[in-house]
């Protein structure tokens, strides 16, 4: 008897907390675990990723024998945004050739060689008439592509033509080198340890929460090693305390832009409310329960909450702009010459990758909803094949277990050290 009272406990407290002990395991496969067939799992991922990158509708363009850009076409530029997200893509999947391709290009045509900005990125360019629509940085650029060199030094080495650890490395200590100069700062305000906006001019006093990805300054504080590993790790839990203050305490949604204490910052162009930039929060979040997990009870919440918000403005209908109390926004953000509220893919990408948080009753309905998504134009016409169709491909990524930590393969550490 007593033993059965003991297995029936056992039992309990897996199926209470079976879901928290799953948090900082690594990447799951969570299309299998709602039923879904492996080789039809991979077969969407790669789809996903040829129609962004082959298709006739592709995001990604080839310039000569060695070079290649991501564009974002709705806006007619090639932006590090893009340019960093396709490398992370690239990386991802072990496509060495495209990863290559974009970082050249990058460095080529975008990376400062001289002046306050060395070894910083304009964040915007016409890619037909090369023409720089900014000389100024977006610090979620330099986040990535830090991010993904790291990545490929561990997952290629740093002898086959690139040395990406080199190549994060020179971004990194030219950001340790800014000091004001030009009103140029370090991409990381350092007196409140959250990314900037921009690094630059009043842009470095307040910050976008989807900017925020803890789990990137975890990668950098393992494998950056440049003397800083304690302030990336400081920089990564406060990262995490402040989107506990981002995040409205109901709906779980958050501004676009944010002062460092997670209170609306008011822009020129755009009145405070939880939009496109927005969208990424809940996929960043995901990915750091899933690779750390430190975090994880608060997340749990956060997804339940969030889950809860949306479900009530219905599965077939949300939309995908809001106030964060969850009303609806007087102010409706524009984008491609449309502006109006839509039921847009880009979120429904993001929100499913929640359910790799919490997930009540195995229900998958999130998941079943991405699964059976497509990235085709609405009805009215419009069309984003690159920021709808990255968050699509970067959301099946996580969901199928190919979004991961890039460790060092065994035969290349000692390279990588040299």
């Amino acid at each position: 008897m007593r033993l059965s009272l003991f297995i029936f406990g056992l039992i309990t407290l897996f199926l209470q907390y079976g879901t928290a002990q799953t948090a900082g395991k690594g990447p799951r496969n969570v299309f299998k675990e709602a039923g879904y067939q492996q080789k039809d799992i991979d077969a969407k991922v790669q789809k996903a990723y040829d129609d962004l990158f082959k298709g006739p509708n592709k995001i990604y363009f080839e310039v000569g024998d060695s070079m290649a850009y991501v564009s974002d076409l709705k806006n007619h530029d090639a932006r590090t945004e893009g340019l960093s997200y396709g490398m992370m893509v690239a990386v991802q999947l072990d496509k060495k050739e495209v990863f290559d391709r974009i970082w050249r290009w990058s460095k080529k045509y975008l990376q400062h060689q001289e002046g306050p900005r060395t070894g910083y990125f304009a964040w915007s360019i016409n890619p037909n008439t090369m023409k720089k629509n900014s000389e100024g940085s977006a610090s979620d650029g330099e986040l990535f592509y830090i991010t993904s060199l790291l990545f490929a030094s561990n997952k290629w080495g740093n002898h086959t033509g690139i040395n990406y650890y080199a190549e994060a490395r020179n971004i990194l200590d030219a950001m340790w080198a800014k000091d004001g100069t030009g009103n140029i700062y370090n991409i990381i305000n350092t007196a409140h340890k959250q990314i900037s906006f921009v690094p630059e001019g009043d842009g470095y006093n307040w910050t976008d929460p989807s900017y925020h990805v803890p789990s990137f300054m975890e990668i950098w504080a393992r494998y950056a090693k440049d003397g800083h590993e304690r302030f990336y790790k400081d920089c990564a839990d406060t990262s995490r305390i402040f989107l506990h203050r981002a995040c409205n305490e109901i709906t779980g949604l958050n501004y676009d832009y944010t002062e460092f204490s997670g209170k609306a910052h008011a822009t020129r162009w755009m009145v405070p409310a939880f939009r496109y930039d927005s969208w990424r929060v809940p996929m960043n979040i995901a990915m750091d329960y899933n690779w750390f997990g430190t975090d994880a009870k608060w997340q749990q919440s956060y997804a339940q909450r969030l889950q809860q918000f949306i479900r009530s403005r219905g599965m077939e209908t949300f939309e995908d702009q809001f106030n964060v109390d969850g009303s609806l926004p007087e102010t409706i953000l524009g984008a491609g010459g449309f502006k109006k509220l839509r039921h847009s893919l880009g979120l429904i990408s993001t929100l499913a990758t929640t359910e790799s948080i919490y997930n009540k009753n195995k229900q998958f309905d999130f998941v079943h909803k991405l699964w059976n998504a497509k990235l085709e134009p609405y009805p009215d016409g419009y069309f984003d094949s690159y920021y709808d169709g990255l968050l699509y491909l970067f959301s099946l990524m996580h969901l199928s277990g190919k979004y991961q930590i890039i460790v060092p393969e065994r035969n290349q550490e000692k390279k990588n050290d040299t």
